[in-house]
């Protein structure tokens, strides 16, 4: 029972019922989860005024006040404001001695900063992510895309060996407690180990939630599953907006965004889970209870499931007996003449990731409001989504692809050469950027998906996503480089898509088709 005969099964009861209803409504909590993990920790870096702890001057002037104290014992810039990172070195003078002649040796900020009292606790007051720890901030955010990275490398091929429900119930687990675990870290380092796992399981549900839809939703309703699931993404990104602006304390952030999660447990059962098309085909049948003229399975093994070493899948061939196996591995999957595309799909995620997190992870950097800011880039996430069903169904994969990824990269390189303190028009194209990257994004999980053979799609998914999480590393040190001149990063957000966009018309149209069963 090839991919095909499944497909023409699902034609004849209904590709997309009742039952592959429930099954997308199965994603709908872990993805508002999954935009929270994502862009949670935007709003726990707020950008505060700081100064170094200048507490010495109080032994000798105890009696003086805070702008006295801050005038004596802080430097001023070219801008005649208060110096951020560094002091005046602290001296055995008396305080008149101090107020006659100045000070004027510095040092850095080595007993810590100050920061405005009446601020909520956050990761940037409670770990001084400030000066020369400022960049903590955007590594942190590269080893949560690490995490997504080996995310990709553990429960792809773990999701074909044991199945769906087991690899997303593990990472639904990890994600639920790590998640709340990063409230209760002491340390920053343990923060970011904490992420980096929460990361990895992040990327443990959305490969096997696209393959369930992939798996058991027709050819027609396949990109409105997984674009409703999207969708679903984009309202958790607006719940975040309006979560974080309510809850400043990090930490109770975190356990908001976090413990929802555990009510995934209360309705996993209603899925339908399986591994490879025979477990597919064997529990379609059973479920939908279906003759269709005298259709049956002729084998099926007593675990009902298979579990291979590789990804490698036998079909049986008549009287319960398995007279043939075709293997088929990654490698030779690559140097098949039939399935080159192989490299230019791992390019187009590539771009798509690098993209797309690049203007979400720049959030706070376009001068406008940061909550009203990720409002509109969560809400302008949904029409992008939604649009993307029809867009799909009329004019197929190839084009959209790559029209919308040159399009991404055109509107970046468009920001760059504004000047910066028209904030209000780089937001505006920021949010435009955002419509285009997001709607490739999901254009990039509908192809993927269909152009990778039945026998190793998952393990490919996996591949196409390492892909994507290599870039989603990148993206946030790639704005470090704006420390030496804004434009660099956006130039690189915008160019690469270019290129990437012009290589997509060298993929093959798969709008339309069948899966295929192998290569």
């Amino acid at each position: 029972l090839p991919m095909s005969g499944v497909g023409e099964i699902l034609k004849a009861v209904g590709d997309f019922g009742l039952f592959q209803k429930r099954l997308v409504l199965l994603t709908v909590v872990p993805c508002l989860s999954v935009a929270f993990h994502q862009f949670c920790q935007l709003f726990m870096v707020p950008n505060l005024p700081h100064h170094c702890d200048t507490s010495w001057i109080r032994a000798i002037g105890p009696n003086l006040t805070e702008e006295e104290q801050l005038n004596l014992t802080l430097p001023r810039d070219a801008d005649g404001e208060y110096e951020q990172c560094s002091r005046y070195s602290p001296v055995d003078w008396d305080l008149g001695s101090i107020m006659e002649y100045g000070l004027n040796a510095t040092e850095k900020c080595i007993d810590g900063w100050v920061y405005p009292s009446a601020q909520p606790p956050s990761l940037l007051t409670e770990f001084d992510l400030v000066c020369d720890r400022r960049d903590l901030d955007d590594i942190s955010q590269a080893v949560y895309m690490m995490g997504l990275f080996l995310g990709c490398m553990i429960f792809g091929p773990l999701s074909d060996r044991i199945g769906r429900r087991p690899v997303i119930l593990i990472s639904i687990s990890l994600q639920a407690l790590f998640g709340v675990g990063i409230a209760f870290v002491p340390h920053f380092y343990v923060y970011m180990a904490f992420r980096c796992v929460v990361g990895a399981s992040v990327t443990g549900i959305t490969v096997s939630m696209l393959a369930l839809a992939t798996e058991w939703i027709g050819v027609t309703s396949r990109p409105t599953a997984v674009l409703v699931s999207h969708c679903c993404f984009a309202i958790g990104e607006m719940i975040l907006a309006g979560l974080s602006y309510g809850i400043r304390h990090w930490r109770l952030l975190q356990i908001a965004g976090s413990a929802p999660i555990f009510a995934f447990f209360f309705y996993t059962h209603t899925a339908p889970w399986g591994t490879g098309t025979l477990r597919a085909a064997v529990v379609l049948l059973q479920v939908f209870q279906s003759g269709l003229g005298g259709l049956k399975v002729e084998y099926l093994d007593p675990l009902h499931h298979l579990v291979m070493p590789t990804a490698c899948w036998a079909w049986p061939q008549g009287a319960g007996l398995w007279k043939s196996c075709r293997c088929r591995s990654i490698l030779y999957l690559l140097m098949d003449n039939r399935t080159c595309s192989v490299p230019l799909c791992l390019d187009f995620r590539f771009v798509n990731s690098l993209v797309y997190y690049g203007l979400s992870l720049n959030v706070t950097n376009f001068g406008v409001d940061i909550y009203l800011t990720q409002l509109a880039f969560g809400a302008v996430e949904i029409p992008a989504r939604v649009g993307c069903i029809f867009v799909l169904q009329r004019f197929g994969r190839r084009k959209p692809q790559a029209i919308l990824m040159l399009l991404s990269g055109l509107v970046c390189l468009i920001i760059s050469g504004i000047p910066e303190d028209q904030a209000v028009v780089i937001t505006i194209l920021a949010i435009t950027g955002k419509f285009t990257a997001s709607s490739s994004f999901s254009t990039s999980y509908v192809y993927t998906a269909e152009l990778f053979p039945t026998v190793i799609r998952q393990t490919g998914v996996g591949l196409c996503s390492m892909a994507a999480r290599v870039s989603g590393i990148l993206a946030p040190l790639l704005l470090l480089l704006g420390q030496y001149h804004r434009v660099i990063p956006m130039a690189i957000f915008g160019g690469v898509p270019m290129v990437g966009g012009l290589l997509c018309f060298l993929l093959p149209e798969t709008g339309g088709t069948e899966l295929a069963d192998d290569t």
